[in-house]
């Protein structure tokens, strides 16, 4: 069966592509067991255990809790490879899969980002962190074990590796999170600041939330769907009513559950794992790139709260300049028009073997900096001793008169930047034509966009000296909409010189003369600006704040090169469209899409701006 494109990337890039498929290797040098353990509630979950046919010694149990089933089954049918890399695998661990509950051939009934319990559990109290822990028992009593656990995934098994670390079993000494599932209303997968994001999730719950076949060992996509141009597709599907119609989700399943949830309501809250990131004691690692898609704000803001909500913890973070889960794969060298230099999955895969060899052998020396982040711009990895780091200065590059960017305020009585947004006619993504995501929106050239009438650019005059942004932004927008709610997409672009020499070799024709490269970008329903739980409707023409703030970044924008902003107003088809009309956008009928024309102010009373934390 064919997946879609999030899930197969990342199923390729955790079991296959850090080396050659190996099983005979693994074969010689591991046995394996399939078991159901009970846990305290009864139910069954299926587990996949990988020990060293060596038995001279004991070995550190390393797990993965996975959603995307802990395949290839089957006692005599072994991986092309165990662990989160080959490293670990030679060093020999005991390598542990678990389909969770109600996942793949587990038992029980399966919950999008199960809700976290904090109060002492009963036997029929489960979550994640229970379901961890009943594994757990049962491992250290049925394997050749020294006691010591680390647990570990990318993205939903991600989810799973901080979901263990509340209430934490003893014998869990480091995990390590990476691009994990955080907080899906706010700015992980299915929403960001409350925008759908249509274009992924509409891929995605097609087959995740399938049906189960009879053998349990994979699922049947809910619909058949094909097309070349994602624009036109989705503009022709027209509102999400007829998405969640008889010919695709039928209102049912996790996907329907998404669309009905259109506030910070108790499901979303209840599915916030940050809150419950309290007294953790093992040592965790957690993992981030830059230009990640899907869970960059996931990596981000799980360091975030276990940092202020358990400040004795040993937790590091690592971002480099990766997709999602791409420092699992073999190579990394290139993204988009950025070339790294080097192979930087080698320079990862020493940090995190490092990091399990350290706390589950005691092996080594791990002295990792608090923060270690790819800077870009020069190309070069740095390290902190507090992220973000504190020596830098908020600065406010405000929008000017004739699309000038500046850090002096304007003293003008009026002043603002109108368009016109028509739903009907959103403002695509990415330039060209794509049946799924193009990845490389994150780094692409934003030229494109800024042809379109409904695009507002602000651009700084050409640097002087290099600009180093580390750090988390902010923009605060003052805007009025002739509608009753707008979306807001806000872009920092890094334009390079003119005279930029384009790469060599050029397979893709780049034009690197004036490129502008995107460098970090976030939508923000306006509907939430005062509230995530109780959205409010603008009143037609009267000025409003609208406030958001933008993940982190660690780039050098360089002297001879200019800082843009570019503001709009829809991302189609990777956000869904906003009718502009305050209401409950699932609902909405093809009349209730309706143009709007919208105003950005940057007056000396309604200083529309981006807050850059310039490094001293």
């Amino acid at each position: 069966m064919k997946k879609p494109i999030l899930y197969l990337l990342l199923f390729i890039a955790i079991r296959t592509t850090a080396q050659p498929p190996d099983n005979n290797r693994i074969k010689e040098n591991f046995t394996k067991r399939e078991v159901m353990i009970s846990m305290r509630d009864g139910a069954k979950l299926f587990t996949a255990i990988y020990e060293p046919a060596d038995h001279s010694q004991k070995y550190p149990i390393l797990m993965e809790r996975t959603p995307y089933s802990c395949s290839p089954y089957g006692e005599n049918n072994y991986p092309g490879r165990l662990g989160p890399n080959t490293d670990l695998m030679n060093e020999k661990y005991i390598f542990v899969y678990q389909d969770v509950r109600g996942r793949y051939k587990s038992e029980g009934i399966f919950q999008e980002v199960t809700p976290a319990i904090d109060k002492k559990k009963s036997n029929k109290d489960v979550d994640e962190s229970s379901d961890t822990y009943d594994a757990i028992e049962w491992l250290l009593k049925n394997t050749n074990n020294n006691g010591n656990v680390g647990l570990y995934g990318i993205s939903y098994p991600g989810f799973y590796a901080s979901a263990s670390l509340p209430g934490a079993h003893p014998a869990i000494k480091a995990v390590s999170p990476q691009a994990p599932v955080t907080d899906e209303f706010i700015g992980d997968d299915c929403n960001h600041n409350g925008a759908f994001f249509l274009l992924d999730n509409f891929g995605f719950y097609n087959y995740f939330d399938g049906v189960k076949n009879q053998a349990g060992d994979d699922y049947n996509s809910l619909f058949n769907v094909s097309y070349k141009d994602a624009y036109q597709f989705f503009l022709e599907m027209g509102n999400l009513k007829n998405a969640n119609g008889p010919d695709y989700f039928n209102g049912k399943g996790i996907w329907n559950q998404t669309l009905e949830h259109d506030t910070y309501d108790s499901f979303w809250r209840a599915r916030n794992i940050r809150p419950h990131l309290k007294n953790i004691k093992p040592a965790v690692l957690v993992v981030g790139g830059w230009f990640d898609a899907e869970d960059m704000f996931g990596a981000l803001r799980t360091y975030e709260a276990i940092e202020k909500q358990s400040p004795k913890n040993n937790n590091r973070i690592i971002m480099g300049p990766w997709t999602h889960g791409a420092w699992a794969g073999r190579s990394w060298t290139k993204f988009g028009s950025l070339n790294f230099g080097n192979n930087l999955n080698e320079y990862y895969k020493t940090i995190e073997t490092g990091f399990f060899n350290f706390y589950l052998k005691g092996k080594g020396n791990f002295k990792l900096a608090e923060a270690t982040v790819f800077e870009t711009g020069t190309n070069q990895w740095k390290e902190y001793s507090t992220w973000p780091p504190v020596n830098t200065k908020n600065t406010q590059f405000y929008f000017r008169v004739e699309g000038k960017l500046s850090t002096e305020k304007s003293k003008q009585k009026n002043g603002f930047e109108e368009y016109v947004s028509d739903p009907n006619k959103p403002v695509p993504y990415t330039n060209g034509v794509y049946a799924r995501r193009n990845n490389e929106y994150l780094v692409e050239d934003q030229r494109f966009a800024g042809k379109y009438p409904e695009v507002v650019t602000f651009t700084s005059e050409i640097l002087t000296s290099d600009v180093n942004v580390t750090g988390r932004l902010k923009t605060n927008l003052f805007v009025s909409t002739t509608g009753t709610d707008a979306d807001f997409i806000v872009k920092l672009i890094d334009v390079l010189p003119d005279d930029e020499p384009n790469p060599d070799p050029n397979p893709k024709n780049y034009q690197m003369g004036g490129f502008e490269r995107m460098v970090r970008a976030e939508v923000f329903r306006g509907k939430f600006r005062n509230s995530y739980v109780r959205p409010q409707p603008f009143v037609p023409r009267k000025i409003e704040k609208v406030s958001f703030d933008l993940n982190e970044i660690s780039h050098v924008f360089k002297k001879g090169h200019r800082i843009m902003v570019q503001v709009q107003s829809s991302w189609f088809p990777l956000v869904d469209r906003n009718p502009q009309k305050f209401m409950k956008i699932p609902e909405a009928n093809p009349g209730d899409f309706q143009k709007a024309t919208i105003r950005i102010y940057h007056d000396a009373l309604h200083p529309s701006n981006i807050i850059l934390p310039v490094l001293k």
